[in-house]
């Protein structure tokens, strides 16, 4: 049992929007401090073990948007924290995170000033938004500590009025089920680990508390990286072939009713003026993002809705340009350009077609795999980095397809696709829920284009749940797994769920994981091997294969991922 003890010195009853935005900020920066500590809790040792990047991501999206605004109310903070981070949700912990934001936020949102009971609520709602986001919610997750902060909160809300008393007694339950997850979850028991989502969260309510006892907090840079897969390759267009230059981004914070009706009265007149249009609105924020020759005209526009904030624009001639000269010297290269240029070809230079495909990889042999089989956009990811919900909806623009499917092909990346979905108007969404490349690359083989959206989506899951998945990699740390001890650098054979097999040769850790998902039923093995490993390698395998499994087809395909020596299938 843990006790979180902190010498009370000053009583508070209310905080104000000020001391609201200090104490998110400093929740953040204390969750960045310590996102590779989090990252150390992943129950499996494998390299890209990344819950703590992945809830630092998600946070970082909404400081960006708090960061935007001058002298806030407690309204608009709620609309960008919530805004923010469902954009830059990160894998499953990153999106639990943002519901639980996003259902603190609506409760707590239309008052001037947080008491214990406004708190209380919103606790109770977070709660309630995030069980709801997940489809079968397992104790001893970030979940079950954000529940037992919620039910200490509706306790002490009986007793007691002092906030930072509150606090105090919230984190230090919040620090008990903590403690207690090991104890729900027997796959933590015996790694020794806490459950690092819930960790987590713990760091951000440690990090606000501080900012209402006044300390102070070093704050957290926000120029992080973002991919952007909007916009149009530059590199492949003319400079006359701009038809629409400036590449124009906002954020509406809306002030004024907006509706369904309202959203397509907006894209209406956005396309009367440009092109490249994306529009999408999460409660009273709207995301848009459109090409056009006058960016004043969209502004005026926007502002007849709301104020606007997080606004950028881009004179897209002046970047061919600097591109066209850097080009110049990279000529050798141009055709290896063209044909990625070709996977994501804009919108508008596409016709529209009934079905369409965007895969999350991360390989250069997986991308042109994927391509082959017709995937029409590639997500980077799935490995190193989760894609954000932007990155997906965005993903989404660039396919002109009445029915998309999207194939995550990581079991992290399959909230963040749902909540694409959900936050999709105008296309038809499926996401077919494949949890490594091989499922993803079976599903995409048994799409059938005379079928229905449904009755593909159907088939392709059903083909995919046949596959059995395999992935050879390094333990960045000592454990024990089922009972199986690991050391620091063994060589490991990982199956869909558990760990298979331990070793010190990659070749022969291999072969065993193969060994171990043959069965009488199976007919085809293929491997798809990674960065690290040569040709000469992998035929190397490839040929004991052969001679293990005669009756069987055995494929090897360069892989290109990185941390992961192989990727495999049995089906």
């Amino acid at each position: 049992m843990t006790a979180f003890k902190e010498e009370k010195s000053v009583i508070v009853k209310t905080i104000d929007a000020k001391t609201f935005k200090k104490m998110f900020l400093a929740g953040a920066a204390c969750i960045e401090a310590k996102k590779e500590y989090i990252n150390e809790l992943n129950v499996f040792p494998v390299p890209d073990g990344d819950t703590g990047t992945n809830m630092t991501l998600t946070i970082m999206a909404a400081v960006k948007e708090v960061n935007s605004l001058n002298n806030p109310s407690i309204e608009e903070l709620s609309k960008a924290i919530s805004g923010g981070s469902l954009r830059g949700a990160r894998g499953n912990s990153g999106v639990i995170l943002s519901q639980l934001f996003r259902g603190f936020t609506k409760e707590i949102r239309n008052y001037d000033e947080l008491n214990v009971a406004v708190i209380t609520n919103g606790l109770k709602k977070a709660v309630e938004t995030a069980y709801r986001a997940v489809m079968k919610p397992k104790e001893g997750t970030i979940l079950t500590v954000a529940r037992g902060a919620a039910e200490k909160a509706a306790e002490l809300a009986l007793k007691t009025d002092d906030l930072v008393y509150f606090c105090q007694e919230v984190i230090a339950h919040m620090e008990d089920v903590l403690a207690r997850t090991p104890d729900m979850l027997p796959v933590l028991k015996e790694a020794q680990v806490v459950d690092s989502g819930g960790q987590g969260l713990l760091e951000i309510v440690k990090g606000a508390y501080a900012a209402l006892l006044g300390k102070e907090i070093t704050p957290v840079a926000t120029n992080i990286e973002e991919k952007s897969v909007t916009g149009i390759n530059i590199e492949r267009v003319a400079q006359e072939d701009i038809k629409f230059g400036y590449c124009t981004e906002f954020i509406i914070m809306v002030e004024k009713e907006y509706n369904l009706g309202t959203e397509q009265e907006f894209k209406s007149y956005l396309e009367s003026i440009g092109d490249s249009i994306v529009v999408v609105s999460d409660e009273d924020i709207v995301k848009v993002h459109v090409h056009t020759n006058d960016p004043g005209l969209a502004i005026q526009k926007a502002l007849t809705y709301g104020s606007l904030t997080n606004m950028k624009i881009d004179n897209m001639r002046e970047e061919h340009n600097e591109k066209v000269i850097k080009d110049a010297q990279k000529a050798a290269n141009e055709a290896d350009m063209a044909a990625k240029d070709d996977t994501n070809k804009p919108v508008e230079e596409k016709p529209r077609k009934k079905a369409g495909f965007i895969a999350v990889s991360m390989g250069e042999g997986l991308d042109e795999i994927f391509t082959g089989l017709g995937v029409d956009y590639i997500i980077e990811g799935g490995q190193t980095m989760n894609p954000s919900t932007e990155d997906m909806l965005n993903a989404i623009d660039q396919v002109n397809a009445d029915n998309i499917f999207i194939l995550p092909n990581n079991s992290n990346i399959i909230l963040t696709a749902e909540q694409a979905k959900h936050l999709t108007e105008d296309k038809n969404i499926i996401v077919i829920p494949s949890k490594t490349v091989p499922q993803g690359i079976t599903a995409i083989i048994n799409f059938v284009y005379d079928k229905s959206p449904e009755e593909n989506a159907e088939r392709m899951t059903e083909e995919m749940n046949r596959v059995k998945s395999g992935q050879v990699t390094y333990a960045i740390r000592d454990t024990v797994i089922d009972g199986r001890e690991i050391k620091q650098g063994n060589i490991m054979g990982l199956g869909d769920k558990t760990i298979h097999c331990v070793g010190d040769d990659i070749k022969k850790t291999t072969i065993e994981l193969i060994s171990s998902l043959v069965d009488d039923e199976s007919e085809l093995i293929s491997l798809y091997y990674g960065v690290g490993v040569t040709d000469e390698e992998a035929d190397e395998i490839c040929d004991e294969l052969v001679n293990l499994y005669p009756d069987l087809d055995v494929e090897v395909h360069y892989g290109g991922q990185p941390i992961y020596y192989y990727l495999l299938s049995v089906e």
